[in-house]
């Protein structure tokens, strides 16, 4: 009876304490706390490589500079990570039926970082530049921008007329636009040397504050945010670029805290990176693609005219150890040559797995035997399989050549190496055809629009860039039609079409996508990167980068 009494004392206590538990839940308040990011503080970056000029036309051929004036000026339009055009400065824009009138209207609020208004004659100015003979933009950009005009409508409108339709052509109006006001005047050789590549005004969400020097040599740039940006005031209040001769120094910068990030970690510091703590570390697609291509149309090479051989030989190469073991897991098996995670992807392209055994099978099947017992190279009608193997004698290539020809040697077939270096790979090799099969890396660098045509279509054998002279009506038909169509949906099905047609006709052998890694503190919030079609896309979102937030109190309520 004790012990009972016990138990009815404690449950009862207990019923009170629930009881005044509830009770202070129906009359205190309660505060729901968020964070909010606001204004405040500096990033700063090392970059790997030395400052040229600030100036979004001379800066083709230097990616520092990029990177600088990707936050200094503005274009007028911009793609997302999904190669989709964005408004930039242009806040909307419109096609004409027949594809070959542009119309876009500027934002009201656009204005340069010394209060004068974008217009009309900024973007003008600035195409007249790209495509003047001393521009240092490639020769076949200069002349497509010949071949436009440009005419203003008003102050805040403009119009493009093409000779003909070009889908691809939003792909050209992402470079930054130059004040006229501050350079009218001013050739292309006169700014090479002009005072605005060292007091640069731009557009862009930041504005050039001033460089950092020792001993005479700049050493650094610092920007600030700009108050009056259209697309609003970024969070951080400066950012500030450092410049590092190469990764190591900028990994040692990091580690003295003289940094936040890091522009780029190369294959020698990424395990360093990897380990380094409180370092992120973002990976994205770079646009370009290792590839094997063949030369289709050399008659002493029948074994190379075979869509089934061709594929065999690309079973035969583990391309995961490929990227592991070679590129220290810093690529992306390729499916095809149209990227991954973009608009004109299909997403149902066929996957060619490593199956050696049934490579083999294939090369066997297609009458490739060994003429005599002992031989170590396969042939067919007294025609050996053997052929070159053409690289570009550079960094990651020759280790790579070597163990594509360990594996197909393991078929029975003989290739040779031969390192080249690049330019002779190009116009001695490529552009005459007379290779036999070789090893490249395509690079599409700022391209956001696939357009396979220059390296596809029949009428680039002669002309262009179609290497391989692969001769395919129906993939020739696909790339033609997308090329003039402007309606989205209709290019994804053509490209989607133009996917199967390459796995299935397999003219080029696609290895892998290369990445890149860009390293940024953890103290650094919101960053984010997807594929990138310039290392300068990295900066995508950087206005809404923050280090600092502030812990918001909501209005008090009470529990029902």
């Amino acid at each position: 009876m004790k012990r009972f009494r016990w138990q009815l004392i404690i449950l009862g206590l207990a019923l009170i304490a629930i009881a005044m538990l509830l009770l202070s839940q129906q009359t205190a308040p309660t505060q729901n706390s968020e964070l909010q990011p606001v204004s405040g503080g500096i990033y700063s970056e090392a970059l790997i490589g030395s400052l040229g000029r600030l100036n979004p036309v001379l800066d083709y051929t230097n990616q520092v500079d990029r990177d600088v004036d990707r936050l200094l000026f503005s274009g007028l339009i911009k793609f997302d990570a999904y190669g989709l055009p964005q408004p930039d400065l242009a806040e909307s824009w419109g096609i004409s039926a027949d594809g070959k009138t542009y119309n876009f209207s500027l934002r009201s609020n656009a204005i340069w970082h010394d209060g004068s208004p974008v217009t009309s004659d900024d973007v003008i100015f600035t195409v007249d530049a790209l495509r003047s003979d001393a521009s240092p933009y490639p020769a076949d950009i200069k002349e497509m921008w010949k071949q436009i005009q440009v005419n203003p409508l008003d102050a805040k409108t403009l119009q493009f007329h093409l000779p003909e339709p070009f889908a691809p052509f939003l792909d050209y109006l992402t470079f930054g636009l130059l004040p006229k006001h501050l350079l009218g005047g001013t050739g292309v050789e006169g700014m090479l040397n002009a005072p605005f590549n060292s007091q640069p005004v731009g557009s862009g969400p930041f504005q050039f504050k001033q460089f950092q020097s020792e001993n005479g040599v700049v050493t650094g740039v610092e920007l600030s945010a700009f108050g009056q940006y259209y697309n609003g005031r970024p969070y951080l209040d400066e950012v500030v670029f450092h410049y590092y001769p190469d990764g190591t120094s900028a990994m040692a910068a990091y580690r003295a805290k003289e940094v936040l990030g890091i522009s780029r970690i190369d294959e020698a510091n990424l395990a360093e990176a990897l380990h380094q703590p409180g370092l992120n570390l973002y990976t994205g697609r770079l646009p370009s693609l290792n590839i094997i291509l063949f030369n289709l149309n050399d008659e002493k090479l029948p074994f190379f005219k075979d869509a089934q051989i061709r594929k065999a030989l690309l079973m035969a190469l583990n391309r995961q150890r490929m990227v592991d073991n070679l590129r220290n897991g810093q690529a992306i098996i390729a499916d095809g040559v149209i990227f991954p995670g973009t608009w004109a992807y299909y997403q149902g392209t066929e996957r060619i797995n490593y199956d050696p055994d049934k490579a083999l099978e294939v090369i066997k099947q297609a009458g490739y035997t060994f003429p005599a017992e002992g031989e170590p190279v396969r042939s067919k009608d007294e025609v050996p399989f053997s052929f070159e193997l053409v690289y570009a004698d550079e960094a990651g290539f020759a280790e790579l050549a070597q163990q594509i020809v360990d594996s197909w040697s393991k078929l029975g077939i003989q290739v040779k190496l031969k390192a080249v270096p690049f330019d002779q790979l190009l116009n001695q090799y490529l552009e005459t055809h007379t290779f036999q099969a070789a090893l490249v890396e395509l690079n599409f660098g700022r391209s956001p629009d696939p357009d396979p045509y220059p390296f596809w279509d029949q009428a680039m054998i002669n002309e262009g860039q179609n290497y391989s002279q692969w001769d395919d009506r129906a993939a020739s038909e696909y790339l033609e039609k997308a090329r003039v169509t402007s309606d989205w949906g209709e290019r994804a099905k053509l490209y989607g079409n133009f996917q199967v047609r390459f796995m299935m006709e397999m003219p080029a052998l696609p290895l892998f996508y290369p990445v890149y890694s860009y390293a940024v503190d953890d103290t650094i919030q919101n960053v984010a990167m997807g594929p990138l079609f310039d290392p300068a896309d990295r900066f995508l979102n950087i206005s809404s980068w923050y280090l600092r937030v502030r812990r918001l109190q909501n209005s008090p309520t009470e529990t029902p």
